[in-house]
């Protein structure tokens, strides 16, 4: 049987609103050859369920709640089989054409070890940029779900629990590593109902948002990530 050029990782709690239109975006895809291996980090909900439902598409890891999606992700990496790693949280909705349009910015592009895109926050689009350094070591940028290399892939640091997506492209960058941007929005982050996205736009998180009297504990979260990644990187 042949391998799959590409391994989906996706980590999930708690998904049962969105992981099926996430599912169903990525078996949307005009790109064939991938695998999707999913990570349950201990949901109690109906997530479990829902992925039953999708086997044996899926390869469904369970595990007890870490509370890290590093950690889940790190899991699924260990099963991947593809040459090229894709990250996908379950809040993600895919366009059909992503894997192709970023698969074939690689080819075009032998020197870079991940492809990125522009994406909706919501209703909300950010256009992004093409790569830089200076950029990325003084925000974080560029989503986790890029196409990345898997020759060139670090792992993700565990005991990092937000703003991990940098963390790994600035790890990268140590390493020479460089990716290249496609100016197209492939796909779109769904806030959770419940509270703020696992991913946050630096734009969002930067808001002083005590002035307003609004006191959110995933954005101190984050203002604490972003000072361990700064002293981790010198930056």
């Amino acid at each position: 049987m042949t391998e799959p050029l590409i391994s989906i990782i996706v980590p999930t709690y708690q998904g049962e609103k969105t992981i099926k239109q996430c599912l169903d975006s990525i078996f949307a895809q005009t790109f064939s050859s991938f695998e999707v291996i999913v990570i349950d980090d201990g949901s109690t909900d109906n997530t479990g369920s829902i992925l039953q439902s999708y086997q044996p598409k899926i390869k469904l890891i369970k595990q007890k709640n870490s509370g890290n999606a590093n950690i889940a992700r790190n899991r699924g990496i260990q099963n991947a089989a593809g040459q090229y790693l894709l990250f996908c949280d379950d809040d993600i909705i895919t366009k059909p054409d992503l894997l192709a349009k970023m698969v074939t910015a690689l080819k075009n592009n032998p020197d870079k070890s991940y492809a990125y895109s522009s994406f909706y926050f919501g209703w909300k689009k950010f256009p992004l940029w093409p790569f830089s350094a200076t950029k990325l070591r003084q925000l974080p940028y560029i989503h986790t779900c890029s196409l990345i290399r898997r020759e060139h892939f670090p792992s993700f640091d565990e005991k990092i629990n937000k703003l991990q997506d940098w963390d790994l492209w600035l790890t990268l960058l140590a390493a020479g590593h460089t990716g290249t941007w496609i100016p197209e929005f492939l796909f779109k982050v769904q806030p959770k109902k419940e509270g703020i996205s696992s991913w946050l736009p630096s734009v969002v998180y930067k808001i002083p948002w005590n002035k307003f009297g609004i006191k959110i504990k995933s954005l101190e979260k984050y203002k604490k990530a972003e000072e361990i990644i700064r002293n981790k990187h010198k930056l």
